[in-house]
């Protein structure tokens, strides 16, 4: 387990892709729970040790995943995930080269949890979720980009609905209509860097995943 930043309130993590961050009915040892054995082992800690999921991000992505060390941390990061204070960027290669260099996405997403899938819909459905990212490509290869994507929602599999909705589904990613897969199972998109001020101590905390070797090759 990689660990990007800590101390007595938090802890971030780079998450590989294919790990769950948090225990679902695949029954597959969860990283929160690697965080606890790490934190158990590392400080000599008898008994349960605290580890809450401040947020989650999808199993075939890699990349910055924060935990709470302290229920008080837990409590407080999760009021400012709701508020929006929680800083997220992205880095995804789609399959060819958008139109626009730079652009604002905004749709209605409605997720259909029996098929764990997101759906683009209309103002008028119900279950529709207004939903919007901005994208900047940064980098192009012959037949993939690469964008930075800044999240100013945070609905489930956003990134990979509104990315294939606008004709550029993220590479590898089957489910929204990649043409192929990649070899480890993963899809190409990175939760690249998160930045926020400290729940506690309010310093500006501002950590970046090491880019896989997927990425590098393009810069």
């Amino acid at each position: 387990m990689e660990v990007l930043y800590e101390d007595n309130h938090l802890i971030i993590v780079n998450k590989k892709p294919g790990e769950i961050v948090q225990g679902d009915k695949t029954g597959d040892i969860p990283l929160s729970e690697e965080v606890k054995k790490y934190l158990k082992e590392k400080y000599n800690k008898p008994g349960n040790v605290f580890c809450g999921v401040v947020h989650r991000i999808d199993r075939p992505v890699g990349g910055v995943v924060i935990f709470a060390k302290t229920s008080k941390a837990l409590e407080r990061l999760n009021a400012m995930l709701r508020k929006g204070e929680i800083n997220k960027t992205y880095w995804a290669i789609v399959e060819g080269h958008p139109q626009k260099k730079e652009d604002t996405l905004q749709n209605f997403l409605k997720n259909d949890g029996r098929i764990n899938k997101t759906f683009i819909t209309t103002k008028e459905d119900p279950e529709g979720k207004p939903s919007c990212l901005k994208y900047d490509i940064i980098a192009k290869g012959e037949r993939y980009s690469v964008l930075e994507i800044k999240l100013l929602t945070g609905r489930k599999h956003q990134i990979r609905a509104q990315l294939a909705n606008l004709g550029h589904p993220i590479k590898g990613d089957l489910k929204y209509g990649a043409k192929r897969s990649n070899p480890d199972g993963s899809i190409s998109l990175l939760a690249r860097n998160i930045s926020f001020l400290h729940p506690v101590s309010k310093q500006e905390i501002n950590v970046e995943a090491p880019l896989p070797e997927s990425f590098r090759k393009f810069f």
